[in-house]
């Protein structure tokens, strides 16, 4: 459902939630490396974030990211707009033209609107300082 790279988004997001203080910038190659994310893209996708001001980024030998906002101001549905735009939520499910450009209804689109309803409000409504404190509280911080 969602893309690799909005999946990587919200990762390191949770991951800078999880080991980022304001004093402390994490490096690139530290959250690639524990997220086995590759590092070029990673730092491409923390760049928008940046841009967006999620994040901040540091250079330099203790330079790294952090998240600029609190944990608890971030929803997911922000990360997601930010990196895939908010197609996600409003496209068609079997992506048939007549949905986006005629307003005729594919066959499923009634059916599907209470479930693109509630999407919606579970993503603008988790927020990183949630999905950190249950992996946290799960003791899953490794299989992030």
């Amino acid at each position: 459902m969602l893309s690799n790279t909005s999946k990587y988004a919200i990762r390191a997001t949770i991951y800078l939630a999880l080991h980022a203080r304001s004093d402390l910038k994490v490096g690139i190659k530290k959250i690639a490396g524990d997220l086995n994310i590759p590092s070029p893209f990673l730092a491409k996708i923390l760049q928008v974030l940046v841009k967006r001001k999620v994040l901040s980024s540091t250079k330099g030998p203790n330079g790294g990211f952090s998240l600029v906002k609190d944990a608890n101001k971030i929803s997911l549905y922000e990360i997601v707009t930010i990196i895939d735009g908010d197609d996600i939520f409003h496209q068609c499910l079997i992506s048939m033209r007549t949905c986006n450009e005629n307003n005729i209804p594919c066959p499923l689109h009634l059916q599907y609107e209470p479930i693109r309803s509630e999407m919606i409000r579970l993503f603008r409504e988790q927020t990183i300082e949630d999905l950190a404190h249950d992996i946290k509280a799960q003791d899953q911080i490794i299989s992030l």
